[in-house]
């Protein structure tokens, strides 16, 4: 079973990186939004791997190392590796790899009460001189800072529409301020997505939900992609693998999930794991066993 697996992904991983990375630089200049989103997002799924937490709070394991981290993410298959500007100009450079996306927005643990209250460092032309095929802003709902982070979000949209450039809207209802109507069985996070959305979006990324029937009212919310977080470091990759497979089983488009894959020992054989049930339809269960 292992073997078969990995002759299903292996090719397709080879062709999508070789693919990419002859074509970046050759086609950057006359792409349109419906390429770069193709790119990022073959068939309207994707596997996208997070890689901008150094910014947040470092030392943070696997991004000691990130050559060797980066091109693990590719080996294994990634769609999208999410960097900010600075990691992003140098991998750009290093591997002319064409699925990397600027995330614009910043916040520190040193930040004291304002440490979720995220602030926009870049902007879309910046990101698309860097080599982003795309760029990611985050709004943290019920933050104090919340009306600035939206504000910023749609800044960054507006920027980016006349580029050309999809961008992914990180948005987590978590603040203190978070007010949680009776009969939203999904804990806000359809209206994260529903937020992404009007405020022009093209994917977005949120928390599971907790059970398939409440995130399937998140699908429902939007017309956009969805992509899950993979949440805390703490719960057991596996288990992960099962929420993806129920994810992908009412209207998800994929993850957008990071220290789960980075910080591991095989990043390339973890996101092999997403790959195969996000874009091959494997079972959970199937997809585990690419991780020995």
């Amino acid at each position: 079973m292992i073997r078969s697996l990995w002759e299903r992904v292996l090719p397709q991983k080879v062709a999508c990186a070789t693919f990419q990375v002859m074509e970046h630089w050759r086609g950057r200049m006359t792409d349109t939004f419906e390429d770069r989103l193709a790119r990022i997002l073959p068939g309207g799924k994707g596997v996208w791997i997070p890689m901008d937490h150094g910014v947040g709070e470092y030392p943070e394991a696997g991004l000691e190392r990130m050559d060797s981290t980066v091109d693990s993410a590719i080996e294994g298959g990634a769609d999208a590796i999410v960097l900010h500007k600075g990691v992003l100009s140098q991998q750009a450079d290093r591997t002319g790899w064409g699925g990397f996306v600027c995330h614009v927005s910043a916040s520190t643990v040193h930040g004291g009460p304002r440490s979720q209250a995220k602030v926009s460092v870049a902007n879309a032309e910046e990101c698309w001189q860097r080599g982003a095929m795309g760029v990611s802003g985050q709004v943290n709902l019920g933050d104090e800072a919340e009306p600035e982070m939206i504000s910023q979000l749609g800044a960054l949209t507006t920027e980016a529409f006349p580029l050309g450039m999809p961008v992914l809207g990180m948005i987590y209802p978590r603040g203190p301020n978070l007010k949680i109507a009776d009969d939203d069985d999904t804990g806000g996070v359809a209206h994260a997505a529903r937020i992404a959305w009007e405020l022009g979006c093209s994917v977005v990324k949120v928390p599971w939900t907790g059970s398939a029937d409440s995130f399937h009212q998140v699908t429902e919310a939007v017309p956009i992609p969805v992509l899950i977080a993979g949440g805390p470091r703490a719960i057991p990759f596996r288990e992960l693998l099962d929420i993806v497979e129920a994810a992908m089983g009412v209207g998800g488009s994929g993850v957008c999930m990071g220290r789960q894959v980075f910080g591991t020992d095989d990043t390339a054989a973890h996101v092999a794991a997403l790959r195969v049930i996000i874009h091959d339809g494997a079972s959970a269960a199937e997809a585990a066993e690419l991780l020995g």
